[in-house]
């Protein structure tokens, strides 16, 4: 709302979806899933063990991706685009006893200072913090079993428990995103629209997400993989 309340200042003034947009953001997000994939084939048979099941699942789904993000293309958009935070997560937001403070408002490292500067849809924002939520429960599950706090056979006992959190967590802060931000022109009008473009831009930040993994932390490739199992429906 904050960045959206600058309509006379032209680099903060929200403006429409157009065909072009649309066709840049379908053709960015294809770029990313192309490279990501291949990455992924690439780094397969080097993954644990525990992680190269999961992962040729996610290999297997790379169609039903570019399907999904292809989709955006052809959307029609009610919403407004405005300038956002770009890299919004759970270490952004400092808790002060009383408020939250948010910070580091740079955007994504990766991006160039023109790609930051692009007004997107404060979704991708939205996306961004529910892929957050997910790394809390699951990077939290992890490092318990990593250190030897559960036992390998509770994994899954555990895991059920962790969903279930990051399932209520989401819920809670997506509701009151949506509470707070109902009348906002930079939310699409439509309930079915709102969650074509939030699931496109989930989906793309869990690729994004595989691919780091895979560059950093194969460890936690896991996590990234689980979403975007969970998100096409194929979790088991």
């Amino acid at each position: 709302l904050a960045l959206a309340s600058d309509h006379a200042n032209p680099a903060f003034a929200p403006e429409p979806f157009s065909p072009d947009y649309q066709r840049s953001l379908y053709e960015s997000m294809r770029n990313l899933a192309v490279q990501s994939f291949q990455l992924l084939g690439q780094r397969l048979r080097t993954l644990p063990e525990v992680v190269q099941e999961e992962s040729r699942r996610v290999q297997a789904l790379e169609p039903r991706v570019l399907d999904r993000f292809r989709s955006v293309q052809d959307l029609k958009v009610t919403a407004l685009r405005t300038r956002v935070h770009g890299d919004y997560h759970l270490g952004q937001v400092l808790y002060t006893g009383s408020d939250f403070v948010i910070i580091d408002f740079e955007g994504e490292p990766a991006r160039s200072i023109s790609e930051r500067r692009i007004k997107r849809s404060p979704l991708a924002d939205v996306a961004g913090m529910l892929r957050s939520f997910h790394y809390a429960a699951y990077g939290a599950l992890m490092s318990r079993m990593s250190g030897g706090v559960e036992k390998p056979e509770d994994f899954s006992t555990m895991e059920l428990w962790a969903g279930r959190w990051y399932g209520t967590v989401a819920a809670a802060f997506l509701k009151a995103y949506l509470d707070v931000a109902a009348q906002a022109p930079f939310l699409p009008k439509g309930r079915e629209e709102l969650m074509a473009l939030l699931e496109a831009y989930q989906l793309e930040k869990a690729v994004y997400e595989m691919a780091y993994e895979l560059n950093n932390r194969p460890d936690w490739l896991r996590i990234p993989v689980q979403g975007i199992l969970r998100m096409l429906g194929d979790s088991q």
